[in-house]
């Protein structure tokens, strides 16, 4: 039996949502400006408005950003630990700023916002280790890649590194 899907927006209204952005404080970053430092806490997410910023860690460039919305500090907030990531500016950057726990402590929409970007987060991570997966030629002695992917497969999966690889083949969340 083909099994419908239907789709139910977690945020009912996002637009609101964006609307309710408007009354934080703008944070605004000249290029070369660093916006998080890696290993500090600052307690606050950043929502971007506009302009462009790199994510580096350990020293390699992970990701450039010019999304209206991105969000970034999240992970520091919902872990309770340091940043993890910089983030500089490459353009000049505006940000909404506001308190980590008192706007999701107090804006059920903003939790599911955060939510819903790190879902989107994941679900690309998952496609690029299904991606590089099918570029590996199976018939070849597993390597350096190989394993690092069935280690961030494994990671990646709904329940952790503790799931067996014969239950969850790929982390599909």
């Amino acid at each position: 039996m083909k099994r419908e899907e239907t789709t139910v927006a977690l945020i009912p209204e996002p637009d609101a949502f964006k609307q309710s952005l408007a009354s934080l404080p703008i944070a605004v970053y000249e290029p070369g400006e660093t916006v998080l430092d890696a290993g500090s806490t600052t307690g606050q997410l950043f929502i971007l408005r506009n302009g462009v910023v790199k994510v580096t860690r350990d020293g390699l460039q992970i990701a450039t950003v010019s999304e209206p919305g991105a969000v970034f500090g999240e992970l520091s907030v919902l872990l309770d630990k340091p940043h993890t990531a910089d983030v500089r500016a490459v353009e000049r950057s505006e940000f909404h700023v506001a308190k980590a726990s008192s706007l999701i402590a107090e804006n059920v929409a903003a939790l599911l916002y955060v939510s819903q970007m790190l879902a989107r987060r994941l679900e690309r991570a998952n496609d690029v280790i299904i991606e590089l997966k099918e570029e590996l030629d199976p018939g070849k002695p597993s390597g350096v890649i190989s394993k690092a992917l069935d280690k961030l497969e494994k990671l990646l999966s709904p329940v952790g590194a503790n799931t067996p690889d014969t239950f969850y083949r790929y982390p599909y969340i």
